[in-house]
């Protein structure tokens, strides 16, 4: 299966974290319906990604679900790998595993763990999980495995050892430096938030409040940083920053941005509608059915 053509251009990214586990099927069904095809669900301190994913695959018929990501450090690769094929062969391959290294604060801070070189980890998990076992029914095809790869180093990783990448807050810049160390063949399914209003100051706000959650996790702050933003423009989260980092304006201006991600050699665009006069959580219906394709 070449999932590079079954994915089409659009999905859609997104917490399902604040809904209840009826009022997340009932989202997915509308983001099938709406004929995106994909729902990438992130792993944070909520529900286990594997499990939700698995209710959301037997409530749905085509759409295919990503982790965006699943934290290496919460599980082993054997038990990593156990989850992804099982998800595979119960959906008829429609699941498709994100990995990343996620962050220090998370990992260390909060759960504990040691948070060693994200490269090696990334690499040794990686090893790992091909060479563990699988004794059940097997998938009619291995899922696909994309890694949270921002630098160059983790992007070369990701084009040796998976089928490709899943960037986070990045630019139609980064896409294009991404597709060039990829190479052509590999999938890369970028991110890219959307405040769906002409009004300047009400996009500003919007991502700024979403900024405020990501701005000290060195992880991206490094990438923005190689992407040329300093850190004061970082730290006060300038309109310069904004403007390149979230699609906001007209659905022409927001389409232009999508499409530029596309010219840059993105094989998927996952749209992450920010909530535009709402609450973290809120889909902004709006927007979702204005960038549906073929809407």
């Amino acid at each position: 299966m070449d999932f590079n053509k079954k994915l089409r251009s659009r999905g859609i990214w997104f917490f399902t974290e604040t809904m209840a586990s009826d009022q997340a099927v009932a989202f997915a069904e509308k983001v099938e319906n709406l004929n995106y095809s994909s729902l990438w669900l992130p792993e944070t301190t909520g529900r286990d990604p594997f499990s939700h994913i698995a209710m959301l695959l037997s409530n749905t018929e085509h759409l295919i679900f990503a982790t965006g990501i699943a934290n290496i450090h919460h599980r082993h690769p054997g038990v990593t790998k156990q989850a992804a094929a099982t998800l595979a062969e119960m959906s008829s391959n429609r699941f498709i595993l994100g990995l990343g290294v996620s962050h220090a604060p998370l990992v260390e801070g909060l759960r504990q763990l040691t948070y060693e070189k994200p490269l090696a980890s990334m690499r040794d998990y990686l090893i790992a999980m091909k060479n563990s076992p699988y004794t059940s029914v097997p998938p009619s095809e291995e899922p696909p495995c994309v890694l949270a790869a921002l630098g160059p180093k983790m992007l070369e990783l990701a084009a040796e050892e998976t089928d490709g990448a899943h960037p986070y807050w990045t630019t139609p810049e980064h896409t294009e430096l991404a597709r060039n160390i990829l190479g052509d063949e590999k999938m890369l399914c970028v991110e890219q938030k959307v405040a769906f209003t002409t009004d300047r100051e009400v996009a500003y706000e919007t991502a700024r409040i979403e900024l405020a959650r990501y701005i000290h996790l060195p992880n991206y702050r490094n990438n923005w940083k190689r992407l040329g933003f300093s850190d004061e423009e970082i730290d006060a989260t300038s309109d310069r920053f904004i403007d390149e980092l979230v699609a906001w304006g007209t659905l022409d201006q927001i389409n232009e941005r999508l499409n530029e991600h596309e010219e840059a050699g993105a094989s998927h665009v996952c749209i992450q509608p920010l909530a535009v006069h709402g609450e973290f959580g809120t889909p902004h219906w709006e927007a979702l059915e204005a960038l549906a394709p073929n809407s």
